[in-house]
């Protein structure tokens, strides 16, 4: 694997070699020193066109963990601003010959057009709602983790489809591992076609008791443009995942951030069967066994 764009890049063998690396790597975040010196005298570039906490956090911390020297790039404050075109931008920070090259845009399919620019591993951090394939990584360890297995699994991903690139490489992610998906939600936010990725559709709540896992996606009202729903009062009444809503044992996830009060009421986020702090966590041990698993493993 020479660069990481999509989930597609990875056959269920890849995924679980990914997996079975973050596990000792997350042995490592409990050490006192949590260095190891795999990519030393080597350098990663974040370049970030959006705004971003726990995925640039966890990168350059993954990054700095195996010893890499980091560069973070953010559009506000850099030669973007002045005009400069994201060619011309991948062009100069490949001059510092950079090992990995990561990339987040507002515009799905940045990640593959900046692969032939450069000699660096490129990955997707985030593409407009294309992919956001480490997102999907993390969330499967963290189940994996929980459940030992994805195997036959019930996962429920509820909300704001069609603006999420996490739906879309989580649908092809817990698909391969032999999750059974739904998608659920308000009718203009269920992408047309979106049962080609593998996921069954529904636009009602009514049978969410079935899940086992509830994904929930963040409501993301910076990409609407026109009026997907009729207010936000009447969304969170009907799929507002709440107390009311979880039945006992179904586990709660969330990519972050939360719309408190939203998407998600507060006394869920807080509950014992949430799993969004440890999704968070496992975020720089999956980055880590990613730089490993493109920089030092041969193709």
């Amino acid at each position: 694997m020479s660069h990481l764009l999509s989930i597609e890049d990875l056959d269920r063998a890849g995924i679980e070699r990914i997996l079975d690396r973050a596990e000792s790597f997350a042995e490592v975040s409990g050490r006192e020193i949590k260095k190891v010196p795999a990519l030393r005298g080597r350098t990663v570039v974040n370049l970030f066109y959006e705004s971003s906490t726990r995925t640039s956090s966890s990168f350059e911390l993954a990054a700095k963990r195996l010893s890499a020297d980091v560069v973070n790039i953010r559009a506000a404050g850099s030669a973007v601003d002045k005009g400069e075109s994201l060619r011309d931008t991948v062009q100069t920070l490949s001059a510092y010959d950079p090992a990995a090259i990561v990339i987040r845009s507002p515009h799905a399919g940045t990640a593959a057009l900046v692969v032939p620019w450069t000699d660096a591993a490129v990955i997707n951090a985030g593409d407009g709602k294309h992919e956001h394939p480490t997102q999907a990584l993390l969330d499967v360890f963290t189940l994996r983790r929980r459940l030992g297995s994805l195997e036959g699994l019930n996962i429920w991903i509820v909300g704001d489809v069609t603006h999420s690139r996490v739906a879309r490489s989580n649908i092809l992610a817990f698909g391969g591992m032999g999750a059974k998906v739904t998608v659920a939600g308000p009718p203009t936010l269920l992408p047309r076609g979106i049962e080609q990725l593998g996921a069954a559709a529904t636009p009602s709540l009514e049978r969410l008791h079935e899940a086992d896992v509830v994904y929930v996606l963040r409501m993301q009202q910076e990409r609407m443009e026109s009026a997907y729903i009729p207010t936000l009062r009447e969304y969170a009444q009907r799929y507002q995942i709440n107390s009311a809503r979880l039945r006992p044992g179904q586990l709660l996830m969330h990519p972050g951030p939360v719309n408190r009060g939203l998407e998600l009421s507060g006394e869920a986020i807080d509950s014992d069967v949430s799993l969004i702090g440890s999704q968070v966590q496992a975020g720089v041990a999956v980055r880590m066994a990613v730089f490993y698993e493109l920089l030092t493993v041969p193709a």
